[in-house]
Formats: C-alpha cells, sequence, structure tokens
C-alpha cells in the first residue's frame, strides 16, 4: 500500500500543477511537534522564490493559500492550516487512519519492489586460522540488517563472505602442518586458532630453514600441489567450524555457500593487472604497478615490485566477476571507516576500466570502532582481543541470570533459549541502534536494561502485548474494526504506518539504526497506549479495536526485530 506521505506527495503535487501549473517536490515530512499537525508541507518558500525568479513576486503565505485552494485531501485530512511563513499543516482523519490500518498485511504495509535489483552484499570476511573477534561484529551484523532489508523488499541479495583465505602466510601455516609426525591423524586438530597461528609464526621468525621451506611451500600451493592444497583445505575447514556457528548464534544468514575468498579471485589478479595495462591505466612506478586515481596525491598498488598481488587487486577482481558474472545491479561493502580512501580508489579504478558500468551502483557502508567504557578500542581486562564467542557467551550469560532472578520457575530449556534471544538480541541491537558510521561505547549495564533504547525493552513490550492475549485466553482478532479514539491510540496508529517509510529509508541510506529508533519510538508508544488506554477491561467494541491494535503493534515489532535479525521471545 503506498505510504502516507506517498499519497500526501501525490495530492500536493495535484493541488501546486492546479495552482501554477508547475511540477515541485511538496516537501512533506512528519511534524515536529502534534499541536501543529501530523505531516507537513514545506514547498512555500521554495517556489515563492521560484515564482518570483519568473516574475511573478509572492509571498511564502500567498503561496501556500493557493495550494491549500487547489488540495483535495476530504478523506485523508480532518484539518490544513498554515503556520509562520508558508508552512502547511495536515492533521489525518481518525477514520481514514484506522482504513489504512485494516489494509495491513504481515508485511505491515511494504510492498515488494515492483524493478527488484541483484544487490551484493559483501560482509563479515573472518580470517582463516584466526577466531572471529569483536572487531569482525559490526560488519557482520551491520551487512546482514541491510540485507535482510533488501530481501524483504523483494530485492535479490547475494551475500558475499569475502574471507581472507590466501597468501604467503598459508606457507608458513601448511609447513607448520607438515611439520608434525603421524600423518594426518597425528596433525593438531585446530580447535583454538589462535595459538595455531602464533605458534606458526613463532617457528617462521626463529628457524630460518622452516622460514626457508615456508616460502617454498607457497610457491606449491601457487601451483596447486596436491599436498598443499590438501592441507589448505584443513585449515580451511578448521576455521569454518570455528565460525560458522557463530554464524548461527547471531541468526547471520551467512552459509558455506555465500564465502568467495581471496583463494577464489586468485585466478582472476593477473587478468585484472592485464587488462589495465592493455588500457593504459596501470604504468610501472618504483618496480610496482600502479594506476593513478584522480584526486588522490598516491596511486593505487595493484602489483608489488618483485611480482605478488595486493588487496586492491583482488577486489577489482571481485568487481568485475559480481558485475559480469552474478549479474550485480548493485554492490555494497560494509567495512570500517578505515577503509574509506581504499574503496574510493577501487571504485575509481573500477570506474575507469569499465569494470563497473555507470548503472551499476558502488556503496561503501563504513562503521565506527566498538569501544570500552575506557573509550578505547574494546578489550579484555588483560589488554587482549575479545574473542566474539566469549562474548556471546557472557552476554547469554548475563541474560540468564537476570531471566533465573526475575522467573525461576521457567524450566531450565526455555530460560536457556530466552536468554539466547535476549542476550545476543542485546549485542547485536546496542551495536544496531548506533549510527554505524560513529564509534560506540560498549557497556553491559546499558546494552542489558529494560528500559531505554534496548532490545530487551523492545522485547519486553513484545512480551507484554502476548500476555495481553494469554491472559484472555485469546488469540488475535481477525478482521477487527479499529477506532482510533485517544490521543495514545492515534500517535501508535501514525506510527506504525510509518514502517514503510523506514524500512525504504534504511534502504536507501544503509543504516539500520533508522530502524531501531523506530521501533524504540513504537515501544514507547505502546507502553503510553497501553498505561493510558484499558485493553481487557474496555467495554465493546472499544476492548476488540484495542486489542486488535495491540495485535497489530506486535506484529510490527516482531516483523522489525526480524529485519535486525533479532528474535521477539514471547516470554521473558
Amino acid at each position: 500500500m503506498a505510504t502516507i506521505t506517498t499519497q500526501l506527495e501525490t495530492a500536493f503535487r495535484s493541488a501546486i500543477r492546479a495552482a501554477f501549473n508547475l511540477d515541485a517536490d511538496p516537501l512533506i515530512a512528519p511534524s515536529t511537534t502534534d499541536k501543529f499537525g501530523d505531516y507537513q508541507s514545506n514547498a512555500a518558500m521554495g517556489l515563492s522564490k521560484e515564482l518570483s525568479s519568473q516574475g511573478q513576486k509572492t509571498n511564502p503565505r500567498a503561496v501556500a493559500d493557493q495550494i491549500v485552494a487547489k488540495l483535495n485531501l476530504q478523506e485523508i485530512a480532518t484539518e490544513i492550516s498554515i503556520a509562520g511563513p508558508g508552512f502547511i499543516n495536515v492533521r489525518l482523519s481518525p477514520t481514514w487512519l484506522a482504513s489504512q490500518l485494516a489494509a495491513l498485511d504481515d508485511r505491515i504495509g511494504v510492498e515488494k519492489s515492483p524493478h527488484p535489483q541483484t544487490v551484493v552484499v559483501d560482509y563479515s570476511g573472518p580470517n582463516v586460522a584466526k577466531e572471529m573477534h569483536v572487531g569482525h561484529l559490526r560488519s557482520t551484523i551491520i551487512g546482514d540488517a541491510i540485507s535482510r532489508v533488501l530481501e524483504f523488499q523483494g530485492h535479490h541479495i547475494l551475500r558475499q563472505n569475502h574471507i581472507g583465505d590466501w597468501g604467503t602466510q598459508f606457507g608458513m601455516l601448511i609447513t607448520y602442518l607438515k611439520s608434525f609426525s603421524g600423518g594426518p591423524q597425528g596433525r593438531p586438530h585446530i580447535a583454538d586458532l589462535e595459538d595455531f597461528y602464533r605458534q606458526a609464526k613463532q617457528k617462521f621468525d626463529a628457524d630460518p630453514s622452516f622460514a626457508d621451506q615456508s616460502r617454498h611451500t607457497v610457491v606449491r600451493l601457487q601451483s596447486h600441489g596436491d599436498e598443499e592444497l590438501s592441507l589448505w583445505k584443513t585449515i580451511v575447514e578448521e576455521t569454518r567450524r570455528s565460525y560458522q556457528p557463530i554464524y548461527e548464534r547471531l541468526s547471520v544468514k551467512l552459509t558455506p555457500a555465500d564465502e568467495r575468498g581471496e583463494s577464489f579471485y586468485n585466478p582472476y589478479l593477473k587478468p585484472v593487472v592485464d587488462d589495465l595495462k592493455s588500457k593504459s591505466l596501470a604504468v610501472e612506478s618504483d618496480g610496482a604497478t600502479v594506476v593513478p586515481t584522480p584526486g588522490f596525491d598516491n596511486p593505487l598498488i595493484i602489483e608489488k615490485t618483485g611480482g605478488g598481488y595486493l588487496y586492491a587487486t583482488t577486489d577489482l577482481a571481485a568487481i568485475r566477476f559480481r558485475v559480469t558474472e552474478l549479474h550485480a545491479n548493485r554492490i555494497i561493502y560494509t567495512h570500517d571507516s578505515r577503509q574509506a580512501q581504499h574503496f574510493a580508489q577501487v571504485f575509481i579504478v573500477a570506474r575507469l576500466a569499465g569494470f563497473a558500468p555507470p548503472a551499476v551502483s558502488l556503496e561503501y557502508a563504513p562503521f565506527g570502532t566498538m569501544l570500552g567504557e575506557d573509550n578505547k578500542p574494546f578489550k579484555t581486562r588483560t589488554g587482549g582481543t575479545v574473542k566474539l564467542k566469549d562474548l556471546l557467551d557472557e552476554a547469554q550469560s548475563r541474560a540468564l541470570a537476570v531471566i533465573t532472578e526475575k522467573n525461576p520457575d521457567l524450566p531450565e530449556s526455555q530460560r536457556n533459549q530466552i536468554a539466547s534471544a535476549v542476550g545476543i538480541g542485546a549485542v547485536k541491537y546496542a551495536d544496531l541502534s548506533k549510527d554505524r558510521t560513529s564509534d560506540y561505547v560498549f557497556s553491559w549495564d546499558k546494552m542489558l536494561a529494560m528500559d531505554g533504547n534496548t532490545a530487551p525493552y523492545l522485547q519486553n513490550a513484545y512480551v507484554r502485548i502476548k500476555s495481553i492475549f494469554r491472559k484472555a485466553g485469546l488469540t488475535a482478532p481477525n478482521n477487527a474494526q479499529i477506532q482510533l479514539l485517544e490521543s495514545q491510540e492515534l500517535a501508535l496508529a501514525k506510527h506504525i504506518l510509518r514502517f514503510q517509510e523506514i524500512v525504504d529509508l534504511v534502504s536507501k541510506e544503509l543504516k539500520p539504526h533508522l530502524l531501531c529508533t523506530y521501533l524504540y519510538e513504537l515501544a514507547t508508544r505502546f507502553h503510553s497506549f497501553y498505561e493510558h488506554c484499558p485493553v481487557l477491561k474496555s467495554e465493546e467494541p472499544t476492548r476488540t479495536s484495542r486489542l486488535a491494535l495491540a495485535d497489530l503493534t506486535a506484529r510490527t515489532l516482531s516483523a522489525g526485530l526480524d529485519l535486525l535479525g533479532i528474535t521477539s521471545p514471547e516470554q521473558m
């Protein structure tokens, strides 16, 4: 269904055209304060300037008067007023709002795109032979939320996990693995990946013979030697066994089928360099091959002195593959903000080379750093890197303690299930609720709080609604007529009807925190409604109307949390 904004824009455009024979943006936005109305058009000021430039001198208020005279909002509005220099305010009809609510389905009004795109979302990207740490959290969950929103809109999403599974370090790792006696059965299980990597690096630095062997191993690996490839696969598979369960705990929709790591693009690197040379884009500089990029002092290096490729070469190969083989219309990268120059230069070169034609959108969605309460990068108490698994374990443990204190009679299995939903949901929401471009301070106490802009607060609103129906022994009313009589009912209804606008905005801006803010305000409006508008104790038809409004709120909360990859438990 069309959003409120879209319907008002259509009406205002028609009025502006009838009044001035101009096609202008009505600049519709929700009002900042209820006393003026529900929505506002700020078009009069701009139109006044445009008309004056055409010799029709008139002030904004007079322009607003002429727009209102041609405006047809008979069913939609109960009041249209002009404020200040020409702001046109619209107060929506409760009857019309109720009819809009009645038209909502399980998608809460979000229509699938009539022109679906193929969208590649590049996110997560753990390194092989290392455990995932908190530094991987933001890319993983921001990328997943963006993917979910775009998928919900009907776009074809191709998730790409660009894992670090190739490079000179694998010569060291494979040589270390080969040094164990007893054949494959005697080799270590790489459960503790960090120790495995650390021991290999120590031996590489301390033993020249081992270092030399490692360099020869790299050559054999790159030449696809059978033993080297077999051991390389062992390392990759062991790493996958470490991070795949983390994706599942996070409810992240990444599978092994989504992996296209550095190894995948290895055969494409030389053709990329050759192509850039043939197009006279790449030049030699101090023995290296580089591509000068307009606007940057330093060129993009695509081949090192003496041979060897870089991340930029792989990223260029990935863009070309995603355009030509995956037929992407839009490619989105979620990586930390320190990579801004890298991606800016890679995108420039991809355009210059024709790897990404103008019709393909290349988008970088950077994010800031997770900080500890000391405003420094989040670390363990001893100053080490926090493993992502350990973070999730602690979140679940803390949530379990709170749930056990509040509901000790719940079965243990149910408490554990709720603790997973609440604890991990809290970690994700604490991150997603912040503007991704900003650094943010991680706080256990704030994250798990039952009030404020937190996942537990939203989940508790959902639980409260479900408890209403449990207490009454009811299911959600079907085809119930909603009446919007109280201000709290109206505020809740208007907010629910903004869901599609917010989904569209997140899709455009690639900022999940906009959805978080919407859901927090929805939960706040519901709590106000619940406090001031008795539900079960009301007389009919008010009782059924409020039950329907509560159910619609629950469905909106659940749909929004699902787009963030957060579970909505029915009890807490």
